[in-house]
């Protein structure tokens, strides 16, 4: 059933009037909806359950009922923002021309008499007047927005906007729309610029960026410093020349090679770039000369001599291109020498400009100024030129090397081109510099003593020296750096040694004894001067004063230095007066001694007891020798041993030397100590004493560990072979098995440490590991039980036998029985095979035990 429905009107709502609201028919399922309006015409909740109610209903039914709830409530954003969507999509996929859309602009305009504070609404009413192309229309729909709305709300709108503009080419009308925005975020003025690249308004982006580089409260969007933006710059106007013609891009540069010094070559390259762009190719060559010849660093002139090697290039292959193309005339052939004879140029000062580079950066590069006249090498005015500048420049208390070879190879360099007047003058000059160690004024002085040798004017280099050598009016320390070098000078080494040696050569022995006296008494000399001087004296048969000038040097120096004076000293002593001061000598050879180190004195003692052995008394020579060996360092006590042993056998014969032999092995370590031993024994089986040697041997044995020294026990061996009996071999197997299961004792000790270590670390469960400890393990055990076995009570009849004993003694000690002796077989092998066996058990007397008397001993009785 359908009813008629008569609506009431109101000519005062902005609805739209198109369709007739007279008769509106509706159906049965409407009517509670209707009934409901009817009662809350201006609930919202009413309206929109009706349009629920009828959403899958036609177009034309859905916007009368909207035009009726606006005509209610003209102010709800709700029912506005659903009613302009809806005709949005109402449209959507038709054609831009059709008459719909103007009917939806015209809901949009009649939306935004109420709803123009909503951006909203605007943002989705220009989207859709930018979808229809209506770019006029648009435009000033966003500038009625911008005036509409609130300045808080216009970020909303902007970005659409410039969206809008951005779609089409308008260049004039983004530039104004962009210039209005920049007034409200000038922080997006990047993207402006960026926008200008675009469009190729270079002129306009380099002005904006010069702003916002000028602008210390800008910061940048993207996180470029001022430096980058600055190098943006500096590119925009370098690469354009002819697009950017409001700014000069030269005060820009040179602005910039003040603020950035670590961009100077790409600041240079950048401003010829600009030049030779432009077609100024003159200009261009004027900066990059100026350029190469204010550049500081390395780096920045490698770039700048380069890109200006690459230009000279450039235009030869112009030239030489526009020469084939249009055929060479004589005055292209003039330029083209000329363009060639440039870069050739260019390439040959390339080693003096970089020289030139490196003294801006330190002027004060002694080694630098040096290379620079080599490269000027051939070249006298240059060469003068560069010296002047170097020791008008250089200042001597910053200088980098030594800035007095300056001032002497510029002397040289005169002397070289045979003006010695010129070079006097130069040494002058020199010697009043104020240098910042003595021993470069100390130099200039030899330097110029060495010239007037060189050209025989002994004269005038002995008169300089002298002038070297003159003390101050007031007394002055060498080390005092308050004072000039000038004032210091006459106290250097250097200065007195060739003074010295000018007047050995051709002054008279007063001028040079008084030299050397000088030197002695400033305590500048050295122990070669000392010995200089006691040579000197020597030449001229003065011997007794070489001696106190050696003595005199002994004074001024401590060990190790004295030692080669003392060494000399007491060689020339000795070859002067032989036996003739023998006590003096003695003396002499004491003083040495008293405070010598043990390094020394091996030297010291030797001299002494030769001295004695020649002119003096042997006894005193063998005491000499026996302090000897207590002085010298240990590891020169066998060798000194050696010496003593040799000369008390030359001396006093060899038995003098048992006792010699004796302290020798027990000073020595053990490995000296068994070879003394051994020579020991030889020396008392040559003179018949076997027992002797036989407990020489015993008692050293008792370090020897029969694996490590064989030599030793076979040594043994075979002097038992020769001299001994049944008996004595076996009383040195008894030793040799003592000592051996001592040693093995030691040796199971260390093989369980390396046992519990390799445990330790033996985290590692694979089988060959296993495998090892097992050996360790076997092996350990093995050598526990070998000691068990051979271990013996030791032989308290083995006794050192000293020089003293007489044979009879000897006899009877080796005769007496040892009731601890173990019964041997008596088919027993003398051969090294030690394995026992069988032991026969043997009675042992109660007296060995004392009060301790064992019950089982009774019971084997």
């Amino acid at each position: 059933m359908v009813v008629k429905y008569e609506k009431r009107t109101s000519v005062t709502m902005p609805v739209s009037q198109t369709s007739s609201l007279k008769d509106i028919f509706f159906e049965e399922d409407d009517l509670p909806f209707e009934e409901d309006i009817l009662r809350n015409p201006y609930t919202v909740k009413c309206w929109l359950r009706y349009l629920e109610h009828k959403k899958d209903g036609s177009h034309s039914t859905l916007n009368v009922i909207y035009e009726r709830a606006l005509k209610e409530l003209p102010g709800s954003y709700k029912l506005w923002y659903n009613y302009l969507r809806l005709r949005r999509q109402q449209v959507r996929g038709k054609c831009i021309t059709e008459p719909s859309y103007e009917d939806v602009n015209s809901a949009h305009e009649r939306s935004l008499v109420f709803m123009h504070k909503m951006p909203r609404i605007w943002l989705d009413y220009c989207e859709f007047l930018m979808s229809q192309g209506l770019i006029s229309r648009t435009r000033r729909t966003f500038d009625r927005a911008l005036r509409a709305l609130p300045i808080t709300q216009h970020h909303r709108i902007w970005p659409l906007y410039l969206k809008f503009v951005r779609m089409y080419d308008l260049k004039e009308t983004a530039v104004r729309v962009y210039r209005r925005y920049l007034k409200l975020s000038k922080e997006n003025t990047e993207d402006y610029i960026e926008y200008l690249k675009s469009i190729g308004w270079l002129d306009e982006a380099v002005l904006r960026l010069a702003d916002i580089i000028n602008d210390d409260s800008f910061v940048s969007k993207e996180g470029k410093s001022k430096h980058q933006l600055w190098n943006e710059l500096c590119d925009l106007i370098a690469k354009n020349p002819d697009k950017v013609t409001s700014m000069n891009i030269e005060p820009i540069i040179r602005q910039g090679l003040k603020r950035y010094t670590d961009q100077i070559g790409v600041l240079w390259n950048s401003l010829a770039d600009y030049y030779i762009r432009g077609g100024h190719f003159e200009r261009a060559r004027d900066i990059y000369e100026e350029a190469i010849l204010t550049v500081i660093t390395v780096r920045d002139f490698t770039q700048v001599f380069d890109a200006y090697a690459q230009f000279e290039k450039n235009l030869i292959s112009a030239k030489m291109e526009s020469m084939e193309e249009e055929g060479p005339t004589d005055e292209d052939d003039l330029d083209l020498e000329l363009r060639l004879a440039r870069l050739e140029s260019l390439m040959d000062r390339r080693q003096l400009l970089l020289n030139s580079v490196l003294l801006r950066q330190n002027p004060h590069n002694v080694h630098e100024w040096h290379k620079r006249v080599k490269l000027y090498e051939g070249k006298p005015r240059e060469i003068i030129t560069t010296y002047t500048e170097a020791v008008q420049t250089v200042d001597p208390k910053i200088a980098s090397g030594k800035p007095h070879t300056l001032w002497c190879e510029f002397a040289k360099f005169y002397e070289s081109a045979d003006q010695i007047e010129d070079a006097r003058i130069i040494f002058d000059k020199a010697i009043k510099v104020p240098y910042k160690h003595v021993d470069d004024l100390a130099s200039v002085y030899c330097e110029w003593a060495e010239m007037e040798i060189r050209h025989e004017n002994y004269e005038d280099s002995l008169k300089i020296m002298q002038k070297a050598t003159t003390p101050p009016p007031r007394k002055v320390a060498y080390h005092d750096e308050t004072e000039t070098v000038q004032a210091r000078v006459h106290k250097s080494l250097k200065v007195w040694s060739l003074y010295a040696d000018l007047e050995e050569s051709f002054g008279t022995f007063k001028t040079c004894k008084t030299v050397y006296d000088r030197i002695i008494d400033l305590r500048i000399a050295t122990p070669q001067i000392i010995m200089n001087y006691g040579l000197f004296l020597e030449e001229n048969n003065y011997f007794e004063e070489a001696f106190k000038a050696y003595e005199k040097g002994i004074a001024l120096f401590k060990w190790p230095n004295v030692f080669d004076l003392w060494n000399t000293y007491l060689t020339k002593f000795i070859e002067r007066y032989g036996g003739n001061k023998l006590e003096r000598a003695r003396d002499l050879f004491e003083q040495c001694l008293e405070d010598c180190p043990p390094k020394f004195t091996k030297a010291i003692y030797l001299l002494y007891a030769k001295l004695e052995e020649d002119y003096g008394l042997a006894r005193h020579a063998m005491s000499v020798y026996d302090r000897a060996t207590q002085a010298v360092l240990p590891e020169e006590q066998n060798e000194m041993f050696n010496v003593y042993i040799k000369r008390a056998a030359e001396l006093y014969g060899v038995t003098y030397t048992r006792p010699i032999y004796e302290k020798a092995i027990e000073v020595l370590n053990n490995d000296q100590a068994r070879e003394m031993c051994v020579r020991f024994a030889d020396l008392e089986r040559k003179l018949g004493e076997i027992d002797r040697a036989r407990a020489i041997y015993a008692h050293c044995s008792q370090t020897c560990d029969p694996r490590t020294t064989a030599n030793f026990w076979q040594t043994w061996k075979d002097f038992e072979i020769k001299h001994g009996n049944e008996d004595t071999v076996r009383e040195m197997l008894r030793i040799k098995r003592s000592v051996q299961a001592m040693y093995n004792t030691q040796v199971n000790f260390m093989s369980a440490q390396m046992l519990a270590a390799a445990t330790s670390k033996g985290d590692d469960p694979d089988t060959e590991t296993n495998d090892e400890m097992q050996k360790l393990e076997e092996k350990a055990r093995q050598m526990a039980e070998e000691a068990i076995n051979e271990k013996s009570k030791p032989d308290k009849g083995i006794l050192f036998v000293r020089s003293n004993t007489t044979d009879e003694e000897l006899g009877e000690m080796v005769k007496t029985t040892n009731p601890d002796e173990i019964n041997i077989d008596e088919d027993y092998s003398t051969d090294d095979d030690e394995q026992i066996e069988e032991i026969q058990q043997q009675s042992i007397p109660s007296d060995v035990f004392g009060g301790l008397n064992n019950k089982d001993d009774d019971d084997d009785d």
